[in-house]
């Protein structure tokens, strides 16, 4: 087949993929900045999937709406601090802008951080107090996702009218993105830099805090061998209950930078498809494995960055789960493949 054939479009069923290398070769740069800005996101949110199967072996799909709580709880921060969803972009400064963004961050991050633990008390410890089997704490958090969903799109707009429902809320934009500097063809905006300077940040604490911490040696303990932490004088279920909440702080931290990416995605059902990818990128990384989930992440952003120019933009969610798939056929336990209870400081 000539490079002329195989850039040509390949009709599938309705659709096509077009193979235009030649736009992935020229975009590089600007695919792989905006690749890595997704991929932050995915990362901060896939490490709560990995800390939550590292203590637990607990795949917990409510995740995503965890994630979609924090975008809420900013957005309603951000109301309580008295900004309306105008769409306008607010000029204050650069100072109370960051000062806006911060507030805003951790209203998020209280919501989803609260919720998650939450979540562990109502719906899970029933159930891991009777031994109930893991296919049940499966079903469980299936419906706890559902319930949640329900919950922001019915009950909260009887509650705050402005909020939930149907229709995604009208953004509040505390930054406009505008062009600070240029790499390789590629320019680097404002909110850009927010993102990956943001992530950054969040991953390196949380990092500090499993490795050189006194809780986080007790979660790698409980992740280890939870019959022998006990023994040792370890609280299993405050460890437990430690381990939800930095998933859910670090979620609402990822809503604030989800909402300065994707403006117009705060919406009772905004967390489902990035909660999968999330939680695909914890398989990627290698679930249980914090420093895997972070990897995962970004290189799933920057996989299905790519494969929209090369395939199409119809494709780029499919991309990001053939990725996942190709590399599980290679290293079914993912691309690190290390347990949290083995990890090493």
């Amino acid at each position: 087949m000539t490079p002329t054939a195989l850039a040509g479009a390949v009709q599938l069923a309705g659709g096509s993929i077009d193979f235009n290398y030649e736009g992935v070769i020229q975009d590089f740069w600007r695919l792989t900045v905006d690749g890595l800005s997704y991929g932050a996101i995915y990362a901060l949110v896939a490490v709560g999937y990995t800390l939550v199967y590292g203590v637990l072996r607990l795949i917990n799909f409510a995740h995503s709406e965890i994630f979609m709580l924090g975008l809420f709880g900013q957005y309603i921060g951000l109301m309580l601090l008295g900004f309306a969803p105008s769409g306008d972009v607010y000029s204050q400064g650069i100072i109370l802008t960051i000062t806006y963004l911060a507030l805003a961050m951790i209203f998020g991050m209280a919501v989803s951080g609260a919720a998650a633990v939450g979540l562990e008390r109502v719906a899970y410890r029933p159930l891991r107090r009777r031994g109930a089997k893991p296919l049940i704490f499966l079903i469980t958090a299936i419906g706890a996702s559902f319930v949640i969903q329900e919950i922001v799109h019915f009950v909260l707009p009887k509650i705050w009218p402005s909020v939930g429902g149907t229709n995604a809320q009208k953004p509040i934009m505390l930054v406009e993105p505008t062009t600070q500097f240029s790499f390789g063809g590629a320019d680097i905006s404002n909110v850009t830099l927010v993102i990956i300077v943001a992530a950054i940040i969040l991953a390196i604490a949380t990092e500090l805090l499993i490795n050189q911490t006194k809780f986080g040696r007790g979660i790698r303990a409980v992740a280890q061998d939870p019959d022998t932490a006990t023994l040792m004088g370890v609280s299993r279920e405050r460890i437990i209950m430690l381990t939800f909440l930095i998933g859910g702080v670090l979620a609402g931290a990822a809503a604030l930078l989800y909402a300065l990416k994707i403006p117009n995605g705060i919406i009772y059902s905004g967390g489902f498809i990035l909660g999968i990818k999330a939680f695909s990128a914890a398989v990627l990384g290698g679930i249980g494995n914090l420093r895997g989930a972070l990897l995962g992440g970004l290189l799933l952003g920057l996989a299905e960055n790519y494969g929209q120019i090369l395939f199409g933009t119809e494709w780029r969610d499919v991309v990001a789960f053939v990725v996942l798939v190709l590399v599980l056929m290679i290293r079914p336990t993912g691309i690190l493949g290390e347990s949290l209870g083995k990890a090493r400081a």
